[in-house]
């Protein structure tokens, strides 16, 4: 191997993820919406990607994250959102930071569809509760113990959307 083969040997490979897919090839669903892996942790510090794909109005329940910090990009419709006590409308094209300790809560308004990059920074254990919570392909549960299992405290309940 020449030295040059022995550099590229070191270096992470690059991630391709095709559009509307997941980055394992599985189909992950929250009963309103579903979810794909974009980019995945190698460890709880690195940070988590995933693209939510909405049918319906709706979103999950108010909730903050002890750790992370949630970023929102959306890509496709409208969605609503409280942050603290601030209010915001997303469209496409519109990103928003809900920083960690800090209640938020959202929601697709409706149309075709919805369509939204979120990134949690760090990781910490949101993979492993969307894991858990796909499992029953409806919305996370409204018990306060999956949340605060996965490093997250439940709040309130999700935003009523007409």
């Amino acid at each position: 191997m020449n030295k040059s083969s022995a550099t590229h040997a070191n270096q992470p490979s690059p991630l391709l993820v095709p559009a509307g897919e997941d980055q394992f090839g599985e189909h992950r669903g929250l009963g309103i919406s579903s979810i794909s892996f974009k980019v995945t942790p190698q460890d709880s510090q690195d940070t988590l990607i995933i693209e939510n794909t909405f049918r319906e109005k709706g979103g999950p329940a108010r909730h903050l994250h002890y750790d992370q910090d949630e970023w929102f990009y959306a890509l496709e419709g409208e969605f609503i959102f409280e942050v603290g006590e601030d209010h915001f409308r997303l469209k496409p094209g519109d990103s928003l930071l809900a920083p960690r300790k800090v209640a938020h809560v959202w929601a697709y308004t409706g149309g075709i569809s919805g369509r939204i990059l979120i990134a949690f920074m760090p990781a910490g254990q949101m993979e492993a509760f969307f894991r858990e919570v796909t499992k029953a392909n409806a919305m996370p549960p409204q018990d306060p113990e999956v949340w605060k299992a996965h490093g997250m405290e439940l709040v309130g309940p999700p935003l009523a959307v007409a």
